[in-house]
């Protein structure tokens, strides 16, 4: 069975226009259908030199933290599990490499490319919109680039991923909340000024 790649519809991809209304210092965008794999291995035995040779990338084995590889992400969710976040429609490929590598070493990955999307915050308000629905420390010295965070947004689960450059936070959101994340999230800038149109073409000032 092939999927016509036009019909696909990503959970805001009807929203775009209104995400793009926030006040000055924040800038909203969904990032749809990246490719996100999950992994789980143990780091003990032969699997970590499997999917690192595969990946050409070292996995990060310090709780919380994140290796980047060119457009490559792996965050470190538990002991024994990760997420490999990629640009769209490199899942196919990687899945098949990754499960000829774990095979033999033992492992598991799961495509979880349509279990969530994705949701960019830009600008220099990015951290303060965000602390107003989230109990951690978001601080660029506390959430530093090189980390994330499984957490709750506004009671939804979320993982917080930070711009490489700038106070700018990636949100991985399950699909099922995506909607009520993106309203509280529209919602919650309305402290920050009148909203006004952010052409997408923007992307990367004032991250």
């Amino acid at each position: 069975m092939t999927v016509d790649q036009a019909s696909r519809t990503s959970p805001l991809g009807s929203r775009a226009a209104q995400l793009q209304r926030t006040p000055d210092g924040i800038r909203l965008e969904e990032v749809a259908f990246l490719t996100q794999l999950n992994l789980r291995l143990d780091v003990d035995g032969p699997a970590l030199a499997a999917v690192e040779g595969v990946l050409r990338q070292e996995l990060p084995v310090r709780p919380g933290t994140v290796t980047r590889a060119g457009d490559r992400t792996l965050l470190w969710l538990g002991p024994d599990e990760w997420l490999l976040v990629a640009p769209p429609g490199e899942q196919g490929q990687l899945q098949a490499e990754l499960r000829a590598a774990l095979s033999p070493a033992g492992g598991v990955v799961v495509d979880l490319s349509a279990h969530r999307t994705t949701i960019d915050v830009h600008g220099p308000l990015a951290r303060d919109l965000l602390a107003k629905g989230c109990s951690l420390d978001l601080h660029p010295s506390a959430l530093t680039a090189d980390r994330c965070a499984q957490v709750l947004l506004a009671r939804a689960p979320v993982i917080l991923v930070p711009h490489e450059e700038g106070a700018g936070v990636r949100l991985l959101v399950r699909s099922s909340f995506a909607g009520y994340v993106a309203d509280w999230l529209l919602d919650a800038c309305v402290e920050y000024g009148p909203a006004v149109g952010h052409d997408s073409g923007e992307r990367g000032a004032g991250r």
